[in-house]
């Protein structure tokens, strides 16, 4: 059986992301692991918080229920995340409102499928988490790209031209992977309004797996509260270091006026796209631990290391104000070429192609922080290799 042009298409497109990280397995077999700084995937290297991992011998102890529940989670567990978000956005969530997902990327594919026919339209900012095209194109629909302004915050002008009669949905993440920022709460006003001006829904499906790995005591708006037509997707892969658990939840707003539509068509697309719930045990963990992150400060720290070392080496920086990435124009337009030369140094960095911004490169703050302080010299030694070849 022959593989579907589609996928073969999408496979050489596929993630730099993943193709970096598989070159940091190769490259530490052959040169020794010392010798390779690897800045490529965004994969928690700490373990989770004790709260998060105590929850855990006590759902295990306790022989909660490991069977099948109703395809939306538990009852008792989008209970408590309604609580939550009642909470912080003053909205009116209940259980109903929510979904618990196979993470944040199983919540976005619930709810695409739910609304997608062939041939919408999903706008999509640039530059962006590189899957979110697959996303839309698993379920028929067409990735419409609008990119951003120079300081990486929506240009709410830009996606206004490009929406059209078959626009179903905009993706937002915040705060923005590979970039850093956190969209303020101005932008996110006005999108609202562009979006209420509309003679057909348009829904902002935001994306905020980063939500609580903030710095310098920025302030995460809350989306929910500023879009009134939003659903918000978000998992606990980065903020308590769960990403191979797979847990998250899809919130729809009380203020969609077919929330229950919805709702109902995503509790059937969870199940017919084959998540047909989320991991029981782990929907108990976060029910009891939903506030636990991780350390922060060990990011930040790591984040203000390379920062500075790049920055004194020549690179132009700007510090992200969220996430656990930074992401830096490369010294040369070619930027998977400058990936090249960083490689022959044994740095391992995602080019910005792979995100839809050329003359960029995103590094990932995940590193161990040895690794992080270690990395510097051979940062500072590609720069002078292109100082050298510009001179010549």
């Amino acid at each position: 059986m022959s593989v579907a042009n589609t996928i073969k298409e999408q496979l050489e497109r596929a993630s730099w992301i993943r193709r970096m990280f598989e070159e940091g397995i190769r490259m530490k077999a052959e040169r020794g692991p010392e010798n390779v700084y690897d800045f490529t995937l965004g994969n928690p290297e700490v373990e989770p918080p004790p709260a998060v991992l105590g929850a855990l011998d006590r759902v295990v102890a306790e022989r909660r229920p490991h069977g099948y529940m109703p395809n939306a989670g538990f009852p008792a567990v989008r209970e408590r995340v309604a609580y939550k978000l009642s909470e912080a956005t003053g909205l009116p969530y209940t259980a109903d409102h929510i979904l618990m997902t196979v993470g944040s990327a199983g919540a976005i594919n619930t709810f695409l499928k739910a609304i997608l026919d062939p041939g919408d339209e999903v706008i999509v900012p640039m530059p962006c988490f590189s899957e979110y095209q697959f996303y839309v194109t698993n379920h028929a629909g067409k990735m419409v790209t609008v990119e951003t302004t120079r300081e990486f915050d929506l240009d709410v002008e830009g996606i206004a031209h490009a929406i059209t009669p078959r626009t179903r949905a905009i993706i937002l993440n915040s705060p923005h992977n590979p970039t850093g920022v956190i969209y303020p709460a101005s932008t996110l006003a006005r999108l609202s309004k562009l979006i209420e001006s509309l003679d057909h829904p348009v829904t902002v499906i935001s994306d905020e797996p980063y939500r609580t790995l903030i710095y310098d005591g920025a302030r995460m708006p809350e989306t929910a509260a500023l879009v009134s037509r939003s659903v918000v997707c978000n998992s606990w892969s980065k903020s308590a270091a769960l990403a191979g658990e797979r847990i998250g939840y899809l919130a729809i707003s009380p203020r969609i006026p077919e929330w229950n539509e919805l709702r109902n068509a995503c509790t059937f697309t969870n199940r017919i796209l084959g998540f047909i719930n989320a991991p029981a045990i782990w929907q108990w963990v976060i029910a009891e631990a939903f506030d636990i992150t991780v350390d922060v400060g060990a990011y930040q720290e790591k984040r203000d290391l390379l920062c500075a070392g790049l920055a004194a080496s020549g690179y132009q920086v700007r510090k992200p104000q969220a996430t656990f990435y930074v992401f830096v124009p490369t010294p040369i337009e070619d930027d998977i070429r400058f990936i090249g030369l960083l490689a022959r140094e044994g740095v391992l960095a995602v080019p910005g192609a792979g995100f839809g911004r050329r003359g960029y490169m995103r590094l990932s703050l995940t590193a161990p922080k040895d690794v992080v302080v270690r990395s510097i010299p051979a940062f500072a030694r590609v720069m002078e290799t292109v100082r050298a070849r510009r001179a010549m």
